[in-house]
């Protein structure tokens, strides 16, 4: 059973990572509202593309005032976002953004599904979308889902009907539901589904829409509504205590790396839902006309005439009371045929029944991983607290010869702690995302398991059979083995118990800049998954590079401890970019991966494992100035990546600026959206100002147009409009217009072949209006679009330069694009003459 809403207000009231991996701990409100929504037969599922496009308002009111099952299914993770929070881009955002839509749900009472779409970046039509990725993949995905999910109802949060007017992933996400509501019930189209599922064919298909689809309020007003359904979204749920607006507000708000929230609101909303396909309800009610009752299906009448005389008859004060009518509603649940039904309601009667005995059963590991081969301990806690007879049979591990057998009478509120002692198979798979396993395409991710697709996550690596005579019936119930443990600031903490190599090695940089023939050191961190693991790395280079010594041993005593190891790394004298890898040999087995950790209070820990390799580029370079400041925005790497190629860089807080305190710097830099996030800069502007007119370069790299943290008069001393403009294609062609500027000439010479090999895109949120002052460099655009001047602006302003530029240097720099290197050192170099010659600076 998923987590609902109701017991995640606490969820946001303390530290957030205490109830990411925490057992459900219902009140008696809390599982009537369970009760209600196993007495409902319906599903709903909405689609849209991305991480935070969902509406969670309409998830909520159809998880929590229609009491469906309500799934959203996102066609990607996000992958291609910016991150607010933190430093992770492409797949380990990807990673983050799934859990942060798993928060959601926890929330809001629904469901998560995905397709093997990877998002690649803003696209900006539908075609675009298709060609990258693989349309028919996805739209198989699509199908899958319907057929395994079957609701009846499917919304879409995008308009099928509208190409080229908004992202193409969202129009994409559309049109594919579209397509697949049709062919879900086709036994030609994807047979090879129907070996694990069914056919199905949803009842109604709906487009989400609103004022904001039709351009204006004004124009939504005056709009046809005959074939419209209005739902007031913002009803309030007295045994909850929260409207749905609050609930979805909170649901909402767990998209943290997308700078989503925001403030609870309350009181009537209007949403609309239009009909595409399917019949078209009587009333305001998505499930008109639907049976949504145990009628349903086959033998479900006498289920449903215990259950809902338990819903009405509930006992508050005392849940327990109705556990023999509840096992014996389970009793008759298992004889019925319909197996989708039959899964999903068993389920949700378990959980229901271990709520109203206030039984509680929990496997936590002794540490937060183990490795295959291994030993673990698990310790096990049963309580009862009803006087409701339960007799504890059997303890299985799944998968693995330990077992207990008991025979235990669980006596009211008298706890039972056992443990057991598990040999791990040494066949086991390690615990990292799934559709990470393999590298997948610009467009899609590689998934070899067909049962996996679709899935938000992988299943626990462990998991626990209890098995419960309640009642005279043996019932069997699952636990995920989790690890629990304290610390003094935090107090209890839950995280996902994992199974690690022995050994990962991670090359202390991602990226690698040679600006010149010396040598370097380079640092290999070799962290332990095991108590007294020894072995050795290698460190593989590409042709004409040169490494030594050829491997180096390490042993480590404890489990999580790291050792680096120091490689010399030569490079050859032309340009060159290659990978270095790292490979970790312990007792004879090579392990080729590095551990990577994603730690946030408000999710659960995630442990990632990524190819065990670096980038290494090989290119001259020359730069003028040494010091950098650094003012922080939503979090990227462009610092680190100034210090490969020997600049000395400072962060600033900016609450620590003061006059004067600037000028020591050669160059002040402005992170990703610093604009948008960081409230101080709105009195720290004039400051900033003052450092260039008395001669200092500032570079302001995109912010996002109208996100301001604070209203900005201007984040330039001259006019200038930002706005959605962007230039997707990383291949689109780029023209030098300003070619006798020295910020494509001193200290280097830049060509457009310098923008070779950029990834995922040129630039975004370009300026489209600018004052004389602005002199514009670059000129670009995507296919069949008119030229886009406004990627990198210069200004003049006293004796120092002011920079804006929606280029994406940080992606580019990460990612050890040599031209985006020359560019940004050209930038910090404007005004300067003195060059500095990288034949001289040792990286």
């Amino acid at each position: 059973m998923h987590k609902y809403w109701v017991g995640v207000v606490s969820f946001f009231c303390f530290s957030l990572s205490i109830y990411s991996q925490a057992p459900d701990k219902p009140s008696s409100t809390e599982i009537h509202h369970k009760l209600q929504k196993l007495n409902f037969l319906g599903t709903a599922l909405y689609v849209a593309a991305h991480p935070d496009d969902e509406n969670t308002r309409l998830i909520a009111y159809l998880s929590n005032h229609d009491k469906a099952r309500t799934a959203y299914l996102s066609l990607t993770r996000g992958d291609g976002g910016q991150n607010l929070i933190g430093s992770e881009l492409r797949e380990l955002l990807g990673v983050l953004r799934t859990q942060e839509l798993l928060a959601a749900r926890r929330v809001d009472g629904g469901e998560q599904w995905f397709t093997r779409a990877n998002d690649f970046g803003y696209s900006k039509h539908p075609t675009e979308t298709h060609k990258i990725w693989d349309k028919d993949q996805v739209l198989g995905d699509v199908v899958w889902a319907i057929r395994n999910i079957k609701p009846d109802v499917i919304i879409n949060r995008f308009n099928h009907r509208t190409p080229g007017t908004t992202h193409g992933h969202h129009t994409s996400s559309a049109m594919l539901s579209v397509e697949a509501f049709d062919l879900a019930n086709n036994t030609s189209a994807y047979p090879e589904h129907l070996e694990y599922t069914s056919t199905w064919q949803p009842r109604r298909i709906f487009f989400n829409t609103s004022w904001w689809f039709y351009g204006s309020r004004e124009n939504f007003d005056k709009a046809d509504k005959s074939n419209m359904l209005m739902l007031d979204v913002g009803v309030y749920y007295p045994e909850l205590g929260l409207s749905n607006n609050e609930i979805a507000s909170l649901a909402s708000s767990s998209h943290l790396c997308q700078g989503f929230g925001r403030i609870a609101t309350r009181g009537s909303q209007e949403e609309y839902v239009e009909l595409l396909k399917g019949d078209l309800p009587t009333t305001n009610d998505l499930f008109d006309g639907i049976n949504t009752t145990w009628s349903r299906i086959e033998g479900g009448k006498a289920i449903g005439d215990i259950l809902y005389k338990v819903e009405e008859n509930f006992n508050f004060s005392n849940p327990s009371e109705h556990v023999s009518d509840l096992v014996k509603a389970y009793g008759l649940l298992q004889t019925v045929k319909d197996e989708h039904w039959k899964k999903l309601k068993s389920d949700a009667l378990k959980q229901l029944i271990l709520d109203c005995a206030g039984l509680y059963m929990e496997v936590s590991a002794e540490s937060g991983s183990t490795t295959a081969g291994d030993q673990a301990k698990f310790n096990i806690e049963v309580l009862n607290r009803s006087a409701i007879p339960v007799v504890l049979k059997e303890i299985q591990v799944d998968g693995l010869v330990a077992n207990l057998n008991p025979n235990l009478t669980l006596s009211n509120n008298k706890k039972e702690n056992l443990s057991l002692d598990v040999s791990v198979p040494a066949n086991i798979s390690n615990s990292s995302p799934y559709w990470l396993d393999e590298a997948g395409s610009l467009g899609m991710y590689v998934v070899n398991d067909p049962t996996m697709i679709g899935k938000a996550e992988n299943p626990s690596a462990f998991t626990t059979s209890f098995t419960l005579t309640i009642g005279g019936r043996a019932i069997e119930f699952k636990k995920p083995v989790i690890h629990r443990y304290s610390r003094p600031d935090k107090g209890e903490l839950y995280e996902p118990f994992a199974v690690l190599p022995q050994a990962t090695a991670k090359i202390s940089e991602d990226v690698l800049i040679f600006s010149n023939t010396d040598t370097r050191e380079v640092l290999v961190n070799v962290k332990a998954g095991k108590n007294n693991v020894t072995g050795k790395v290698e460190l593989q280079h590409p042709e004409g590079w040169v490494v030594t010594p050829q491997n180096l041993p390490f042993e480590i005593a404890q489990k999580g401890q790291e050792q680096a190891l120091t490689f010399k790394v030569t490079p050859p004298q032309q340009d060159s970019e290659g990978k270095l890898k790292a490979v970790t040999n312990v007792n004879g087995k090579s392990i080729e991966k590095a551990l990577v950790e994603i730690t946030y209070d408000h999710v659960p820990k995630q442990s990632i494992l990524l190819p065990a390799e670096a980038k290494v580029v090989r290119m001259n370079i020359n730069k003028t100035g040494e010091h950098i400041g650094y003012i922080m925005g939503a979090g990227d790497k462009v610092p680190e990546s100034l210090r490969q190629i020997g600049y000395q860089v400072h962060t600033i807080d900016p609450k620590d600026i003061q006059r004067g305190s600037l000028e020591k710097y050669d160059a002040v830099v402005m992170g990703i959206r610093a604009y948008n996030v960081d409230e101080t800069l709105k009195f720290k502007q004039p400051l900033l100002f003052e450092y260039v007119e008395k001669g200092g370069n500032m570079i302001v790299q995109y912010n996002t147009s109208g996100r301001w943290a604070s209203q900005f008069e201007n984040i330039a001393p001259y006019d200038l409009t930002l706005s959605r403009d962007r230039v997707t294609d990383e291949t689109a062609k780029v023209s030098i217009i300003s070619k006798d500027h020295s910020l494509v000439n001193f200290p280097n010479t830049i060509k457009e072949s310098d923008f070779d090999g950029w990834v995922q895109e040129r630039g975004l949120y370009f300026p489209t209006e600018w004052s004389q002052e602005f002199t514009p460099i670059l000129s670009m655009s995507d296919e069949g679009e008119d030229a886009k001047n406004g990627s990198l602006l210069v200004a003049p302003y006293g004796q120092g330069n002011y920079i804006y530029t929606g280029l994406s240097f940080f992606r580019e720099l990460p990612a050890g694009v040599s031209g985006a290197y020359k560019l940004f050192a050209n930038m910090l170099s404007v005004g300067k003459s003195e060059v500095k010659q990288e034949s001289n600076v040792k990286g």
